[in-house]
């Protein structure tokens, strides 16, 4: 099933290409070479070009652009329906919004394909084959993930949101330096005293989990405290598997004095299993979540209610698009990296650990 999203803001034209060709005293052909990227066209004639075309309102026809470089003018998003609850998860609805961003500015639309999980490799190669987008940004890696290699072997441009470890072939991704983010915020908590420190994590096949076990492994290390399995869990981030790991875990001999979470739906379910038990979150039990700032379901207002790792993904959105939409102009370039850096945000959620 695919779903064919228009990303343009439906401006009218203040003019068409051929009447700003002619106010630049240039060809057609070089105006909409210059308005698309093609690096034959000289730096000081794109930017007369872009500053024109943002003067005079025009905003390039989409189908003649099609017609003219042979582009799609379109990016696809393929979803596997094993994790289509990828399309509710706040998560991913705030990175299309950023991507869409981009895609708008840029006169892209954008396909989201939601399909059975035995056909995701037909659906990128119909995708290719058929000229229906122009690139693909790949959702959730896990290690050795095989749609890198498969969209090697097609030629589709790519972009992955994350990396997938044990890869060997260069690609093209964007990240959060999970790995840091979650000995950093480990370091937080052994520094409040805290020993007993829970891992309540993603699933662990996902690439973003595997980094932030290890940098919470290596934090606790550190210190010469052993990882004990009893105080982890992985699964999906949602409010009941938070809730059901901190209970167990609470309910122990020796229970855990601080939590770390990753993410912030998985921290509620969490409070709630603390408060259940007559605790009080910063107070009895510490907290650090991970926070994607996103934009309708906040840490709090002026004070955050969690601390909190925090990188925007709607910002990670807006640059894997431009990521995307630059190798698609560029073809020859090669695989860009980015990795952003997770700052740690003090909330209400932690203070020193309890005295025995």
């Amino acid at each position: 099933m695919s779903f064919k999203f228009e990303t343009g803001l439906g401006a009218k034209h203040g003019m068409n290409l051929k009447e700003l060709a002619s106010k630049l005293g240039l060809s057609p052909t070089t105006v909409s070479r210059a308005l698309n990227g093609y690096p034959e066209v000289n730096e000081t004639t794109r930017e007369r070009v872009m500053a024109a075309a943002k003067r005079h309102n025009y905003r390039p026809n989409t189908r003649a652009i099609r017609l003219a470089t042979g582009r799609a003018m379109a990016v696809g998003h393929v979803i596997p329906i094993a994790t289509r609850h990828e399309i509710v998860n706040p998560v991913f609805a705030d990175f299309i919004a950023g991507a869409g961003e981009t895609y708008s500015r840029n006169d892209y639309d954008m396909v989201l394909s939601v399909v059975p999980d035995d056909q995701e490799e037909d659906t990128y190669r119909g995708l290719k084959s058929k000229g229906n987008v122009d690139g693909v940004i790949v959702h959730a890696p896990r290690m050795n993930d095989a749609r890198i290699g498969l969209l090697h072997e097609i030629g589709l441009p790519f972009v992955v949101h994350g990396r997938a470890t044990g890869t060997t072939l260069p690609y093209s991704w964007l990240d959060v330096n999970n790995r840091r983010a979650f000995r950093r915020a480990t370091e937080f908590l052994l520094d409040l005293g805290h020993r007993r420190i829970a891992l309540v994590n993603g699933l662990e096949f996902m690439d973003f989990a595997i980094r932030r076990r290890a940098g919470y492994g290596e934090a606790l290390a550190a210190r010469d405290i052993a990882l004990d399995p009893t105080i982890m869990s992985s699964d999906e981030m949602t409010e009941i598997a938070g809730y059901k790991a901190a209970r167990r875990m609470l309910a122990s001999a020796t229970p855990p004095t601080a939590f770390l979470c990753a993410s912030m739906i998985s921290g509620m379910g969490m409070r709630r299993a603390i408060e259940e038990r007559g605790l009080a979150m910063g107070r009895d039990i510490s907290v650090i979540i991970h926070d994607d700032d996103l934009s309708y379901m906040k840490n709090g207002e002026d004070l955050p209610i969690f601390t909190a790792t925090r990188s925007s993904v709607r910002e990670a959105g807006r640059q894997a698009a431009e990521m995307l939409l630059d190798l698609i102009a560029h073809p020859g370039a090669g695989p860009q990296q980015r990795l952003l850096e997770a700052e740690l945000i003090i909330g209400q959620s932690t203070a020193p650990a309890p005295k025995a």
